[in-house]
Formats: C-alpha cells, structure tokens, sequence
C-alpha cells in the first residue's frame, strides 16, 4: 500500500488545484451579459427553438455509420507504410479485411441505413 502514497498525493493536489481555480474563476468573473454574446451566433438569425430538442434517428445512425467506417479505413494507413515489408500474408489478410468491410457497407446499403427520405 506505500507504493500508492504518491499517486494518491498526486491525484488529490490535482483535485484541489482544480477545485481551486473554479472557485477562483466564478468568484472573480464578471456574471453581465454583453450585447455581443447574446447576439445572433454564426447562422445570422436568432434561435427559435430549444436548443435541446428532439433530433431524428437518423443524424446518429449517419454519424455512427461515418465514425464505424472512417475508423475502420484509418488502418489502410499503416498498412500501405509497411507494405513493402510484408510478405503474401499480410497483403491478403488486409483484401479480407477490405472484403469484411464492403460487405458490412452493402448490408448498410441494402437495409437503406445510408437513403436520406
């Protein structure tokens, strides 16, 4: 239990430290509302609706479905760095890896998960 003493030091100087500067910062900050900031934001027009309302399903299945396959393409890159050094095995393991995923995009594709009504 002695080799936890410093990590517990550590964790509860930053937990201070942290609470110290927040405090600080909503002691010292100024709560009044400029005109600019309650001003229209990028868009140009004033907001008409709560910011928290409902969104359809399909933003985040759009979404999800990009993070699934622009992650699973990040791993072309070090492939093709190192593709010169592998041999017959790894260039093929990656055509299967290719193939999986294509087949993951046409059941997508079949099912209508990427048509925009």
């Amino acid at each position: 239990m002695v080799e936890y003493i410093p990590i517990l030091m550590y964790f509860g100087i930053s937990l201070g430290l942290s609470l110290l500067l927040l405090g600080l910062s909503f002691v010292f900050s100024t709560q009044k509302a400029d005109p600019e900031k309650l001003s229209a934001y990028e868009c140009g027009f004033d907001p008409f609706d709560d910011a928290r309302g409902r969104f359809d399903i399909r933003f985040y299945l759009v979404a999800i479905l990009f993070i699934i396959f622009d992650l699973e393409v990040s791993y072309l890159f070090p492939w093709a760095m190192v593709l010169k050094q592998l041999n017959l095995f790894g260039f093929w393991t990656m055509i299967v890896f290719l193939l999986i995923l294509t087949v993951g995009f046409v059941y997508e594709w079949q099912k209508g998960a990427l048509d925009w009504e």
